[in-house]
């Protein structure tokens, strides 16, 4: 490939059309060639974050493509990430650091304000869309290849003038587009068609073709309309992607998850001693890294679900309080639902509770809160000696440490800073025995960690002490790896984009570019002017 990378952006008919995963499975496509390829998204909107190892906060989504990719992730590829706080405001993460809460309005330069106040929204956006490109830019230096995540729909005509993250950063840059389609939600023609049309003509010339996503069944049954769609809009279809059961993978918002009932689908496997374990996680508000449990449910036996009422928890061996981004109005709705209540009866009772991030700072005596939901001081369920108090600098690092005898790494994303005043032991420990994290009080046990269950010796250490107090005959699996499973799943998205992918029309795009001569699909939208230095509302919805 050329000394400056090509690249490619996957863009989709709507949220949750499958780019995250797509996007994923033509990087490890192309590490598999021999291909130095790198991941990028340039605006992400979610709750399921990561820390890169220089302790840069990024979307999960992306820091599972890095591993597709086989590099390490990094800032560079998810330079703004947006955390949302409330239905109307996000915490804006620049480069992997907070610099600021900003109501949608205020963000996005809504109406309003004097002109002072709009020159000088001119001038931050002018400045972030710099950085944007300039990180593209180095990722392209620096690696054979960049495959870039959208947002949403680039079809959004009334955000049209403010995007850099679909249409915005294709023509800044470049890049041809294919665009993805979930063909199991239904009318997937009439969405490429109407995404395609609702274009202008200078966007519309770097849509280079699409990809079916989610098929069942006979895909000669639709050649025709594929055949119809080239027709209409003077571009192929570059493959038809089959709906593929269990794909455990890193998803960008848990909040699109029906959550009542729903299972954390990883691996089918019988369990390996008599009894299976039941696990509930109670689905609060404003949810964050749910992923967490995923490496729960990748162990045979193990059955993960997502609850929201009070007597979900009646048969749950393991309750789980998982992340949320806010802690003071998660542990509201626990009490309203009475959850908190059920919780509490658990805990008395000796049957296991595990709180994780904010759920493990709910669980404490006290929370004092002036930054992110400025409530003050109010009062924590109690079932852990702790007292919280937020800070304004948020704690972002990637920690290890041991438990329950076992090496554990995680990773910290919190304002609240922890002041533990007792329990039975220390969460996590360093080699010393010093307390590092978290602490237990009976069955109930707290860690800031994310992501220490995917280590996998304290996971069936932990799960052992978990059926002992459920009273379970259940047995860890001697053999389970997290590590293992999750590089066999982003194999499947590989084998994907390779055995049902047109790879030659992509690996063309990839290195060649925007295809020249494809043909306006009208009616069009008014002409844009070039990439406007401002931001895409469209991606509070990626």
């Amino acid at each position: 490939m050329a000394e400056r990378g090509g690249g490619l952006l996957v863009a989709g008919t709507t949220s949750d059309a499958g780019k995250s995963v797509v996007t994923a499975g033509i990087c490890r496509w192309l590490v598999r060639k021999g291909v130095k390829v790198a991941p990028f998204k340039a605006q992400n909107m979610s709750l399921n974050s990561f820390v890169t190892r220089e302790g840069a906060e990024i979307g999960r989504a992306q820091a599972m493509q890095a591993a597709a990719a086989r590099v390490e992730p990094s800032a560079l590829m998810n330079p703004v990430l947006l955390k949302p706080g409330s239905d109307r405001s996000s915490q804006v993460v620049l480069l992997g650091k907070p610099v600021g809460e900003l109501s949608a309005r205020g963000y996005f330069g809504g109406s309003g304000g004097s002109s002072p106040g709009k020159t000088q929204y001119a001038g931050r956006q002018e400045q972030l869309l710099g950085t944007v490109t300039d990180c593209l830019e180095e990722l392209r230096r620096t690696h054979d290849a960049v495959i870039c995540e959208g947002a949403g729909s680039p079809a959004e005509i009334n955000l049209r003038r403010t995007d850099i993250v679909n249409m915005g950063i294709a023509r800044a840059a470049r890049l041809p587009v294919v665009v993805v389609g979930d063909i199991d939600r239904g009318g997937v023609f009439a969405s490429f068609f109407g995404t395609t049309a609702l274009l202008s003509g200078e966007d519309q010339a770097h849509i280079a073709g699409y990809l079916v996503n989610k098929f069942r069944g006979d895909v000669t049954l639709l050649e025709p309309g594929l055949e119809m769609l080239r027709d209409l809009t003077g571009r192929p279809t570059l493959g038809v992607l089959p709906f593929a059961h269990g794909l455990g993978i890193d998803e960008e918002d848990g909040l699109r998850v029906s959550l009542r009932g729903a299972v954390r689908e990883s691996v089918v496997a019988p369990p390996h001693g008599a009894d299976v374990l039941r696990v509930a996680v109670c689905a609060v508000p404003l949810m964050s890294n749910f992923t967490d449990v995923d490496a729960l449910a990748a162990e045979p036996g193990v059955v993960v679900r997502f609850v929201d009422r009070a007597e979900e928890l009646a048969d749950a061996d393991l309750v789980v309080v998982p992340g949320t981004r806010g802690t003071v109005r998660a542990l509201a709705w626990l009490r309203e639902r009475g959850l908190a209540a059920a919780i509490a009866r658990r805990a008395a009772e000796g049957r296991p509770v595990l709180g994780i991030c904010g759920g493990f700072q709910l669980l404490g005596e006290r929370i004092e809160d002036d930054v992110e939901s400025k409530a003050g001081t109010v009062e924590g369920l109690g079932l852990l000696p702790v007292r919280v108090r937020f800070a304004h600098d948020k704690t972002l690092a990637r920690p290890v440490g041991e438990a329950l005898g076992e090496r554990v790494e995680g990773y910290e994303i919190h304002h609240g800073v922890a002041e533990i005043l007792g329990g039975d032991e220390a969460f996590i420990s360093d080699d010393k025995g010093h307390s590092l994290d978290g602490c237990r009080t009976g069955s109930v046990w707290g860690t800031h960690w994310h992501g220490s269950l995917e280590s996998d010796g304290f996971r069936r250490a932990f799960l052992r002490r978990v059926a002992e107090a459920a009273g379970r005959a259940f047995v860890p699996a001697p053999d389970t790896s997290f590590a293992a499973l999750r590089e066999e799943q982003l194999d499947r998205l590989g084998d994907l984009i390779e055995e049902h992918a047109d790879t030659d029309a992509l690996l063309r795009l990839i290195e060649d570019g925007v295809p020249s001569g494809l043909p306006f699909v009208p009616p069009g939208a008014p002409r844009v002017p070039s990439p406007s230095p401002a931001l895409h509302e469209g991606a509070i919805s990626a």
